[in-house]
């Protein structure tokens, strides 16, 4: 019986996946980044590390729970680090990881794509609600 490689098992693992299952992981994935806390935190940390409060000054309505909640799971996902520099008080900065890097031009063209075209999706929105 031939052995494999881990790459091999790894690009036989990509293969396999397939978000049209119920049960395959990348549907809890594609979950998480079409929050639209997600969309927003994503584009806003491309720029660099950036405190919590920066963060939430920056992304206007999201909640003190919200964010965190949001950065925990994009922590989680390796998206995004946390540092910690011990000073009183301490300062903890968030910062895009490389995998979050190939993450946020996807992101940011979804959000320009948004920015873009709202005026034509309300001209849509209004001639479907004028239907008889």
């Amino acid at each position: 019986m031939a052995t494999t490689s881990a790459a091999q098992r790894r690009e036989q693992a990509r293969r396999d996946y397939d978000a049209f299952l119920a049960g395959c992981p990348t549907r809890e994935l594609l979950n998480r980044l079409t929050d639209k806390w997600v969309a927003l935190v994503i584009p806003a940390l491309a720029g660099g590390p950036q405190r919590h409060g920066e963060l939430a000054h920056r992304i206007a309505g999201v909640s003190q729970k919200m964010l965190t909640q949001t950065l925990r799971t994009l922590e989680r996902d390796g998206l995004v680090t946390r540092t910690v520099t011990p000073s009183i008080p301490p300062r903890v900065d968030y910062e895009l990881t490389p995998l979050g890097h190939e993450l946020f031009p996807v992101m940011v063209s979804i959000k320009d794509w948004a920015e873009t075209h709202m005026d034509r999706v309300f001209e849509a929105r209004a001639q479907f609600d004028a239907r008889p």
